[in-house]
């Protein structure tokens, strides 16, 4: 599959429970956030989330570059890093240049990180039916009584 034909994955995260879930939308879906920034809240409705809101908190790029708050636009740029996002010095003091992507959301982008802020009614994770079946012991190499 090729970036073009990839759709745009959403990471949706809810600090309540815990619990991630990970969505593909398609193009159409993706024009109600394009424009949007990082700290921004979106709508759930467009989504299959009615009553819900999500804060847009990351992402990255096609090409698998984070998103950074302090980078304005919807730029690739290569910036002089000291401290996380996107970098994790191996000791205190150390820097880098490393390239980022900014913090507006574009056609480019390929995964947006959301957490949610307001929840809806219809519940946001299916809690699986837990399987009751008694295993059977199994053995290896069954001796055969005649």
């Amino acid at each position: 599959m090729s970036k073009e034909e990839a759709g745009v994955r959403l990471v949706i995260s809810d600090p309540k429970v815990g619990k991630t879930r990970q969505i593909e939308i398609d193009d159409s879906k993706l024009r109600n956030l394009i424009g949007n920034k990082m700290g921004d809240v979106v709508s759930g409705n467009p989504f299959g989330f009615p009553g819900y809101e999500f804060e847009i908190t990351g992402g990255s790029d096609t090409d698998g570059f984070p998103m950074r708050f302090d980078v304005h636009g919807g730029v690739r740029k290569k910036i002089f890093v000291s401290h996380p996002p996107c970098y994790h010095p191996k000791r205190r003091g150390l820097r880098q240049r490393k390239m980022v992507r900014g913090n507006l959301i574009t056609d480019e982008i390929s995964q947006i990180n959301m957490k949610v802020t307001k929840w809806g009614t219809k519940p946001l994770f299916e809690e699986k039916a837990k399987k009751e079946e008694k295993k059977e012991k199994k053995i290896l190499f069954p001796i055969k009584m005649e």
